[in-house]
């Protein structure tokens, strides 16, 4: 190994790579090839699969390669050394183009995906670049993140910083991982990270250095591309993650050139493996009226898991020999490097052009990159480049290598599979759980009817016991009456015998037995009426005893009942429970069309504003928007309009989705359909037939309460660039300003840093300030104070719609004065406007300079404001407007200016310029 070789951030660190438990260590296990499935989405991102389970493969979404240009500021050697040359590029960003100068006359032409100027900021460039992506993969799809460019032109800087000093200088692998991290739910989703390093055509992990010759592999069924030995260590949280990144970085090999003291000499790949499970729909359990749960639905289907691979490619930095200073084995580094990026080039020219053959096994990084380019990956690639002149061969061709790989197309394909396993588990622990249930409630059954039968005999037993003493109470008393009854008789025979004497005891007896027949009918009749009322008493007893039966059946009957109503209960149980199962089908259905109303919006959006930027170009361009796995494609095959065609399909947006509806989006939770309803609402207001039709509905209001009901700077820059649109009718202006439309926008303006949003905000105002009747409650509420405000930009976009608005400001102040409306000094020059003015007048940037000039000589119109131009400087550029303006209407109002003012004529005859 070359002296001049030095591991990145430091030497190797061995501490625990976990935050939350011992388990996640560096002895990772190895990878496996993935067996996913073909299944394609509906538009609302779900998996799909037939029945019994079985899937099967189907055609993927069209997707083209998204390239976007970032460029970098001047390092201190470009400032020292290349300070008399001019950038050998110019970026348009607005534009989405960047002017590849060949010459100080002649320049090249080239557009983008995205334009990022130096002075983006690294969230601005992982929301343009590899959010989308991002989001892919955790719909299921593989998605790639590349940069290329030459060495010292920011890729590192770009993919890999790990921002512990200054956190708003992370990398896209860290902020990727970030929104990785929020989205998936650590009990059922897993992430695994490799990283690994090419260098000199050998692969070696940087997690495990021991790992240094990794062999690749290939599936021969779904062709995807594996390595068996590289480490796969499952991360739980952010913090496990960085560690992981801080380790392979200190194991990366770099070197000192001429072009760059840390230039890496190898290829780095970070690999990110996320398998996040797709929320369960059916077999949800139902509770019944007593609380607890019953039999979950037959048809469970079982969990769908989405497998998504992030692939983020740091390539080593282009270099000529010559210019770099290699030497030695640092030489061999860079001639490998520079092989396998051309192998690369070569690919993706075949690919281009459609070729038959492309050459993915002239070198392992195409190889390891084959689904990236032409296979079913989501593949974004960030092209970087420097602003010097001396470097202008490298940044032409790094350009060039960009315009091709615009022209790859990818095949996307989902990839889910059924997770059987964790069905079986859960419907294990859901069986044990009715069992167990079903047992409990068994006893219970068992116990209320052994209860009742203790109680129904316990009854029966009373009964029959009261009775029994009551019938033996009822016979010892008719027993003792009747022992009674039979006593008094013989005493009152005994009575009677007395009474006769002893000689007449047989005429007596035969006289008592003629007199006694009558006492003993007598006493037989006394005898049958207690007869019969024992018989009553019997029957009533009978009665009784019968009662009881009948309540012994009674009891009987009421049991059975209770059993048919514990029946019944069941019955209305399984019935609700149907009925919940309706409605949780009924919820999905109405879930599914509104996020089939988001996804329309999204690709509405989406088409205009392909529209918009190409009716600006004046171009014809391809209306299929490829919203990726955001939203299925509307369109099937790919159509090109005209421009009338495409002016219509603008103004058939409302016919769409409906002007309601899409003003109904502004107040969405989710800030990707808000921020894509604002867009749609400015692109259509950018239409004058629409401008009538917005307002009446709302969407002014709407707009203007956006500016701070929301937090987001996005929303901010499309709501200001709306009511930019709206400004440009009259009409629009005065509701603007009657609604505190100026005191929002200067809000939004002081509290905004991105130059696009200011650019927006200054473009609204300046629209303003061209309305005569807005001139005093424009500076009453601060419009002036915030167009002046927002010149600390300095980006020339923001200053040249800040000199707009001061031109018409000063136009209209004018003519407020020629027709005596107005009188004393002009507002802009008691507003502190007029040094920025003078020191602009002669801006090198030609809208500024035109503005500025034109603000001058109105200004210069009314005599009230000589004394204070001549003190500001003011007068010096207006003579040189009048002598070298390339304008002839400026130069001529100039010279017309300066010589009607008799306080110009006296200071030109002072400093004897007349």
């Amino acid at each position: 190994m070359a002296n001049n070789h030095n591991y990145k951030n430091g030497g190797l660190k061995t501490k625990s790579i976990s935050s939350s438990s011992s388990s996640s260590s560096y002895s990772g296990y190895k990878s496996k090839p993935s067996v996913t499935s073909g299944l394609r989405r509906n538009s609302t991102g779900s998996g799909g699969n037939s029945a019994g389970g079985h899937q099967k493969d189907t055609p993927g979404v069209s997707g083209r390669v998204r390239v976007a240009v970032r460029l970098r500021p001047r390092n201190s050697e470009e400032l020292s050394t290349d300070a008399d040359f001019a950038d050998c590029v110019e970026l348009q960003p607005e534009l989405k183009r960047l002017k590849l100068r060949r010459n100080n006359w002649d320049s090249d032409t080239f557009e983008f995906d995205e334009v990022l100027t130096e002075f983006a900021s690294q969230k601005r460039v992982y929301e343009v670049v590899a959010k989308p992506v991002v989001e892919s993969v955790l719909d299921g799809y593989n998605g790639t993140v590349m940069a290329y460019g030459q060495t010292g032109t920011g890729k590192t800087y770009t993919l890999g910083r790990l921002g512990d000093e200054d956190t708003s200088a992370r990398g896209i692998m860290v902020r990727a991982m970030e929104d990785i991290f929020a989205e998936i739910s650590p009990e059922t989703d897993s992430i695994s990270v490799s990283y690994l390093q090419l260098y000199i055509e050998t692969i070696q992990d940087l997690l495990d250095p021991t790992n240094d010759n990794l062999s690749i592999t290939e599936d021969p069924k779904s062709g995807d591309i594996s390595l068996p030995g590289a480490s796969l260590i499952e991360v739980r949280d952010q913090p496990s993650f960085v560690e992981l990144l801080r380790l392979g970085e200190a194991h990366r090999f770099a070197a000192n050139t001429k072009l760059n003291t840390e230039s890496s000499r190898s290829h780095a790949i970070l690999m990110v493996h996320v398998k996040k499970s797709v929320k369960e729909r059916d077999g949800a359990a139902i509770s019944g009226e007593n609380g607890s749960k019953s039999h979950t639905s037959r048809t469970m289907k079982p969990p769908v898991v989405r497998k998504g691979k992030l692939i983020v490619v740091d390539l080593a930095g282009s270099e000529r020999i010559d210019k770099s200073g290699s030497e030695g084995h640092t030489l061999e580094e860079a001639k490998s490097i520079n092989l396998s990026l051309s192998a690369l080039g070569k690919c993706i020219n075949a690919l281009a052009e459609n070729s038959s053959h492309v050459p993915v096994r002239d070198s392992k990084l195409t190889r390891l990159l084959r689904d990236s380019f032409g296979g079913t990956a989501r593949t974004s690639l960030v092209i970087t480049i420097g602003p010097s002149p001396r470097h202008r061969g490298e940044t032409s061709s790094t350009i060039m290598f960009g315009q091709r790989a615009m022209k790859v197309e990818n095949m996307l394909k989902i990839k889910e599979e059924f997770d059987y396993k964790s069905l079986a588990r859960k419907l294990d622990v859901q069986v044990e759980s009715l069992i167990a249930e079903h047992e409990r409630q068994q006893k219970a059954y068992q116990d209320e009817v052994e209860k009742i039968g203790s109680e129904a005999k316990k009854q029966i037993s009373e009964a029959e016991k009261r009775y029994a003493d009551m019938l033996e109470k009822e016979r010892l008393k008719y027993q003792r009456d009747c022992m009674e009854s039979i006593k008094k008789l013989e005493a009152q025979l005994a009575v009677n015998q007395e009474k006769q004497g002893d000689g007449r005891v047989k005429v007596g007896f035969k006289d008592e037995s003629l007199h006694k027949k009558p006492n003993g009918e007598a006493q037989g009749v006394a005898g049958s009426a207690e007869l019969i009322e024992v018989k009553k008493l019997l029957q009533n007893e009978m009665l009784l005893r019968k009662a009881a039966d009948e309540e012994i059946g009674s009891l009987r009957n009421q049991v059975a009942q209770w059993k048919r109503s514990e029946a019944v209960g069941s019955a209305e149980n399984l019935k609700l429970r149907k009925m919940l199962e309706d409605e949780i089908r009924q919820r999905e259905k109405l879930e599914e069309e509104i996020s089939m109303l988001q996804s329309q919006l999204l690709q509405i959006s989406f088409d205009a504003d392909e529209t918009r930027k190409q009716l600006e170009n004046g171009h014809s361009i391809d209306m299929t928007g490829e919203m990726g796995s955001l939203v299925s494609p509307v369109r099937q095959q790919q159509m090109k309009y005209s421009g009338e065609q495409e002016k219509g399909s603008v103004a058939k947006l409302f016919e769409q989705v409906g002007l309601q509806k899409i003003l109904s989006l502004l107040e969405a939770e989710d800030p990707d359909v808000r921020i894509h309803a604002v867009k749609v609402i400015a692109n259509l207001a950018a239409e004058a037939t629409n401008q009538e039709k917005i307002v009446e509905a709302g969407g002014l209001t709407s707009l203007l309460a956006l500016l701070t009901s929301s937090e987001d700077e996005n929303i901010h820059r499309v709501a200001a660039g709306a009511i930019a649109n709206l400004a440009m009718n009259e009409t629009n202006q005065e509701l603007i300003m009657a609604q505190g439309g100026i005191s929002l926008l200067a809000m939004t303006a002081e509290n905004a840093d991105d130059p696009q949003t200011l650019r927006m905000v200054a473009g609204a105002v300046a629209n303003l300030c061209g309305n005569d009747k807005l001139q005093v409650m424009l500076r009453t509420e601060g419009g002036i104070k915030a167009l002046l405000g927002m010149v600390r930009c300095r980006h020339p976009d923001v200053l040249a719609q800040v000199a707009r608005g001061i031109a018409n400001f000063a136009k209209c102040e004018s003519r407020a004065s020629t027709q005596g409306i107005k009188s004393g000094k002009s507002h802009l020059i008691e507003d502190g406007a007029l040094p920025w003015i003078v020191k602009n007048a002669n801006n090198e940037a030609s809208p500024i300079r035109r503005h500025i000039e034109l603000a001058l000589c109105h200004m210069a119109q009314h005599e009230v404001n000589a004394k204070d131009m001549i003190s500001g400087g003011a007068l010096w550029e207006l003579v040189r407007i009048s002598r070298d303006c390339s304008r002839d209407d400026i130069r001529m109002l100039a010279r017309r200016t300066l010589s009607s003012s008799p306080t110009f004529q006296v200071e030109l005859k002072r400093l004897r310029l007349n």
